[in-house]
C-alpha cells in the first residue's frame, strides 16, 4: 500500500487532491482484492448512526467495514434511539430526551469509528449550512467521523463517482464533466451537488454546472465550475454527464421549476456521442432520467454504486491508520 501523504482526523469532505488521489488509488486496489488488509480492523467496531433512511450508504458502509475486519454495528436513531436535544443550554422539558452532549459521548465510548448521516431540514439555512446537527456527533464523540451525508456535502458518494470517472477514462486531456439539475416532485437536498462539485473541481476536472435561473448552488462549492443555464450548449462535447435534483439555495430550500424537458434523453446527446451519464441512486426514473438512459450503454450508476462499497473501504482504512 502507498504510504500515508496525510493523516485523516475524520473523512467529511474533500481535504486536497493527492489524498483524494490516494484514496482513489486504494480504493481501486481494494476492489481487485476486497480482502487484502481483512486484518487492518480486527478486534475494532464501527457504529453506523443513520437519523435519515438509507440503502446503498447503509449497506455498502458494512460491507466496507467487514472487508477490513472490523464490526459494523446500525442504529437507526430517527426511529430506535432516544428523541435528541441539540441545543446547549436547553432545558430539556418537551420532546427530547437526551442530550446529544450524553449520546455522542457513550457512542464514542462504544466505536473506534462513528460514522453518521444526518440530512438538513432545508427550512433553516443557517443551520443546515453550517451541519450543525452532523457537527455536534464530531463535536462530542471524542473518535474518528465519517459522513454518511449531512446537510452539505455526501463525501463517500462523491469519491465513489471519481473512482467510477477514472476507471472510464483513458484521455490524456481533462474530461469535460456536466452536472446536470433535473426535475423532481419534492425539496432535495444539496449534499450531493455539492460535493459532486467539490471533488470533481478538487481534482482538478473541468466541470459545467446547468440548471434553471434560480438553482445556483452555494458558491464555496461551484467557485471554478463554468456556469451554464442553456442545457443543450452545457452539454456539447461532455464526457461525463451526472444527473442531479437539488432545491434552490438562495430561496432556500424551495421548488422554483419542474421543468420535464431537463429529464435526460438519447434526444440530449446529439453533441455528446460519446457521454456517459451517472446519477448517485434512488432515482425516479422518467421524471430525473428516462429509461432508455438508465437502462442503456451510457448508465454508469450500477457502476458508481458498487464503487461505494471501496469508496467506503478506503475512506476507514485510511482513518485507521497504517497498521
Amino acid at each position: 500500500m502507498a504510504n500515508i501523504i496525510q493523516p485523516l482526523q475524520h473523512f467529511t469532505k474533500f481535504e486536497s487532491f493527492d489524498l483524494g488521489n490516494q484514496l482513489i488509488e486504494k480504493a481501486l486496489l481494494y476492489k481487485a482484492n476486497p480482502a487484502l488488509d481483512k486484518a487492518k480492523g480486527a478486534g475494532k467496531r464501527i457504529g453506523c448512526i443513520f437519523l435519515n433512511p438509507s440503502l446503498r450508504t447503509r449497506v455498502s458502509t458494512q460491507l466496507a467495514a467487514m472487508n477490513l475486519g472490523m464490526e459494523p454495528i446500525v442504529l437507526n436513531m430517527d426511529k430506535e434511539g432516544w428523541a435528541l436535544e441539540m441545543q446547549d443550554g436547553a432545558v430539556m422539558n418537551r420532546g427530547t430526551v437526551e442530550h446529544i452532549k450524553d449520546a455522542a459521548a457513550v457512542l464514542g465510548s462504544y466505536f473506534d469509528i462513528l460514522a453518521i448521516r444526518a440530512f438538513p431540514s432545508l427550512t433553516n439555512k443557517e443551520e443546515d449550512t453550517s451541519d450543525f446537527v452532523f457537527s455536534q456527533f464530531v463535536k462530542y464523540s471524542g473518535v474518528p467521523v465519517v459522513s454518511l451525508e449531512s446537510a452539505t456535502r455526501h463525501p463517500l458518494q462523491s469519491l465513489a463517482d471519481q473512482i467510477t470517472i477514472r476507471e472510464n477514462w483513458a484521455g490524456k486531456k481533462k474530461p469535460k464533466v456536466v452536472l446536470t439539475w433535473g426535475p423532481h416532485i419534492k425539496a432535495i437536498p444539496h449534499a450531493v451537488a455539492n460535493s459532486f462539485a467539490e471533488w470533481t473541481l478538487g481534482m482538478d476536472h473541468d466541470l459545467t454546472i446547468t440548471h434553471p435561473v434560480g438553482y445556483e448552488l452555494d458558491e464555496q462549492f461551484s467557485k471554478g465550475a463554468t456556469i451554464e443555464y442553456n442545457q443543450s450548449k452545457a452539454l456539447e462535447g461532455a464526457d461525463f454527464v451526472y444527473v442531479k435534483n437539488w432545491s434552490s439555495f438562495n430561496d432556500y430550500g424551495k421548488i422554483i421549476s419542474t421543468d420535464a424537458s431537463w429529464m435526460l434523453t438519447e434526444n440530449h446527446f446529439e453533441n455528446a456521442e460519446n457521454a456517459k451519464v451517472m446519477h448517485c441512486l434512488p432515482v425516479r426514473r422518467n421524471l430525473e432520467l428516462s429509461d432508455e438512459i438508465l437502462d442503456g450503454e451510457r448508465s454508469l450508476v450500477q457502476q458508481q454504486a458498487k464503487n461505494r462499497i471501496f469508496a467506503a473501504q478506503a475512506a476507514i482504512s485510511h482513518l485507521l491508520g497504517n497498521k
